[in-house]
């Protein structure tokens, strides 16, 4: 049984369910990210999402699939918040594409339902941009769910980009659930939620349910051998079964609570904490092992926790109330717990 395809709402765009998130490939060099990203192409895979915001993201796809460019579906994203800026940006991502339009441009990171008449002219520029035939489609992306419900009920939008994984919560859910209701296409970010998913059958299985058919989950891809894995699935999708729900149970009781996501809006902290890693860095160690997290480089980030003032911005900026300055306190503990060997990493860490 083969991958089955998809229509993203009211775009038309058909596709397997089954996306390419480019922002890993910034950390690639040019040779390995053109790789990767024709042997995703090869392997069936036709929907890139990128951003202007991902460093050489953009530049390293129009050098491996602009002799393809009919054949694929192309997304990027601004994070502009004027007009003229955000045509820079579309201009600029064009000219890194190697194309003269891309099929889904979005709002990135936005804060607010920019529509017609609100006084910052975003939304009228997007349909001059369509207009000129330089994007088809108008899209958006946001961590927060008040603003995302805010957005479908709008019906301005043809996309919505936000993060869900089979750890989403009942209005994630019912968020999904209404973009199907107002024929509005679902790109599904974080589908590993941030690296604490560890096993891909899971992930891909719980996309693959009949009521996310207007979903494409855009696995973030850095190695050839993670892509592989999502190649896979292309001949022989995984299926929700009971094994499946077992792990997807299993997970949710052990990620039940407090845990950051990774998004990243607590950023930039003024004491330099590297807050969307170090507030789930216990979770990571054991969720996704590397011998990275044990470095020297991590050692010293962790040290920087120590200097957190409690201004409580990040809490603020959290798009999910979390107590951050309690997460990274907790997780330095865990963290040091770790180094001084007084327990395994998988002891210490189901304690908690």
């Amino acid at each position: 049984m083969k991958i089955r395809e998809i229509t993203l709402g009211s775009t038309g765009i058909r596709t397997p369910q089954n996306g390419f998130g480019a922002l890993p490939i910034q950390r690639d060099d040019a040779d390995t990210a053109v790789q990767i990203l024709r042997r995703a192409y090869g392997g069936g895979m036709i929907f890139f999402d990128t951003a202007r915001a991902y460093s050489d993201s953009e530049e390293k796809i129009g050098l491996a699939l602009a002799d393809v460019r009919n054949q694929i579906f192309l997304a990027t994203k601004s994070r502009a918040r004027n007009p003229r800026d955000l045509r820079q940006d579309l201009e600029t991502s064009l000219q890194k594409l190697r194309t003269d339009y891309v099929d889904v441009f979005q709002f990135h990171q936005a804060e607010q339902c920019y529509a017609p008449g609100d006084g910052t002219d975003m939304y009228e520029e997007m349909e001059k941009l369509k207009a000129e035939g330089k994007i088809c489609h108008i899209g958006i992306t946001t961590h927060k769910i008040g603003v995302a419900e805010e957005i479908v009920a709008s019906d301005l939008y043809e996309t919505l980009q936000y993060p869900f994984s089979y750890l989403a919560a009942e209005r994630d859910l019912d968020l999904v659930a209404a973009c199907r209701e107002h024929n509005m296409g679902f790109i599904a970010m974080k589908g590993l939620a941030g690296g604490l998913i560890n096993d891909s059958h899971a992930a891909f299985a719980f996309m693959n349910q009949p009521q996310f058919d207007h979903v494409i989950p855009i696995w973030g891809v850095q190695r050839m051998r993670e892509l592989e894995e999502w190649l896979a699935f292309m001949e022989n999708p995984a299926e929700m079964d009971e094994s499946v729900r077992q792990v997807i149970g299993q997970d949710k009781e052990e990620l039940s609570g407090d845990f950051c996501r990774g998004c990243g809006y607590c950023m930039p902290c003024p004491q330099g904490i590297t807050i969307n890693q170090c507030a789930r860095i216990g979770l990571m160690v054991r969720r996704a092992p590397s011998e990275d997290w044990l470095s020297e480089h991590w050692q010293r980030e962790m040290e920087k926790v120590r200097t957190c003032i409690h201004c409580n911005s990040c809490s603020f900026q959290c798009p999910y109330d979390l107590d951050t300055p309690a997460l990274l306190q907790r997780n330095l503990r865990d963290y040091e717990a770790i180094l001084a060997g007084q327990k395994s990493v998988e002891d210490h860490l189901t304690l908690h």
